[in-house]
């Protein structure tokens, strides 16, 4: 095996995160095997360097070129793993695209991915963020992932118990004995979907689309095209402008606070938790301070969803970072809650 990684200097980052932001790669290696990670491991120069992992670039804010080695996950393929009476266990390479995959997965007669369907960003990003959307979050069809770890080259397998999943988060997103952050390179991921499939339908946008056209019980399929319809009405396409989709999580408070707010503001959205905490809605947070349409700089808040921040043609990262806070300074304000961002400040 060769020692010597392909190394790109000085690599613009602007195509490879889903903002469209300016900002270099001093140095960057495209990794497509297991092999690609234990060779830049295996190069002194760039073994003593820091790392970064950079996926499909949709979930973070570049403000600064990056002067680690940045490690670019392109590990391809999909396939079918195993398939019985109870489930069937799909794989997909960290550096497919995730919307591509539960494409394909329904192209197999494989359902139970269709909920997630147009989220965009890789595979391999898919764990970390514990991605999730109308109903059903990865955790749900998670089976185990295969990883690299950054210091040792040691290849390592990872089931859900493992990973530490939480509400868009995970073992990869903490730093410190107990995290991942930053120590592993995610090669490959492995989904368990129910057999025979089980249509998670009870989230209110479906609800809608199930009473506007009739149809009770829809196919896989259906569904599918209803989630991708309800996203492109509410979500700018990154293709067109740049953004992140949803930029804050939407916060968990208590049974009183939820009471408080309430008193307060009736009509906030807030969902029950199974724990008795309440989730509140985090765009109405945003649109009822205000925020909807406006913008600093050329870093804007989309029209159709407060929750997006969206690149308005040539923002850079500090532009976003600066609305960001704005806005979580304003919802603290009127409502003592502090919005947490979903994408990694860089």
């Amino acid at each position: 095996m060769s020692v010597t990684p392909a190394v790109e200097n000085r690599v613009s980052l602007r195509p490879y995160n889903s903002f469209g932001l300016p900002a270099l790669a001093e140095r960057l290696v495209r990794v497509r095997s297991e092999d690609d990670v234990r060779r830049v491991l295996a190069t002194p120069a760039l073994a003593r360097r820091p790392k970064f992992v950079l996926g499909g670039g949709s979930n973070i804010v570049l403000t600064t070129d990056l002067r680690a080695v940045v490690l670019k996950v392109e590990v391809a393929g999909k396939r079918v793993v195993s398939r019985d009476e109870n489930a069937a266990v799909v794989e997909a390479g960290a550096g497919e695209s995730w919307h591509g995959l539960v494409e394909w997965t329904l192209e197999q007669g494989l359902p139970g991915l269709e909920n997630l369907a147009l989220i965009p960003g890789s595979v391999g990003a898919s764990p970390v963020q514990n991605i999730g959307a109308y109903g059903v979050e990865l955790q749900d069809r998670f089976e185990s992932l295969d990883a690299v770890d950054l210091e040792t080259g040691t290849s390592l397998t990872l089931d859900a118990p493992a990973c530490r999943f939480g509400y868009r988060d995970s073992v990869f997103k903490h730093r410190g004995p107990d995290g991942l952050a930053g120590r592993c390179l995610i090669t490959r991921v492995r989904f368990r979907l129910p057999q025979p499939p089980r249509a998670v339908l009870g989230y209110l946008d479906i609800e809608r689309k199930i009473a506007e056209t009739g149809i009770t019980h829809p196919t896989p399929r259906q569904v599918f095209d209803w989630v991708c319809a309800i996203r492109r009405a509410k979500l700018p396409d990154p293709a067109v402008i740049g953004n992140a989709g949803s930029f804050f999580k939407n916060p968990v408070v208590t049974p009183e606070q939820c009471r408080d707010i309430i008193a307060r503001d009736p009509a906030i959205v807030h969902y029950p938790l199974g724990d008795g905490t309440f989730k509140l809605a985090a765009g109405w947070l945003i649109d009822a301070c205000g925020w909807r349409g406006k913008s600093i700089g050329q870093a804007g808040v989309y029209e159709k969803q407060a929750l997006v921040l969206v690149n308005r043609g040539q923002a850079i990262g500090g532009e976003i970072v600066t609305l960001a806070c704005a806005i979580q300074e304003s919802v603290y304000g009127r409502f003592g809650i502090r919005l947490e961002p979903e994408p990694v400040l860089l």
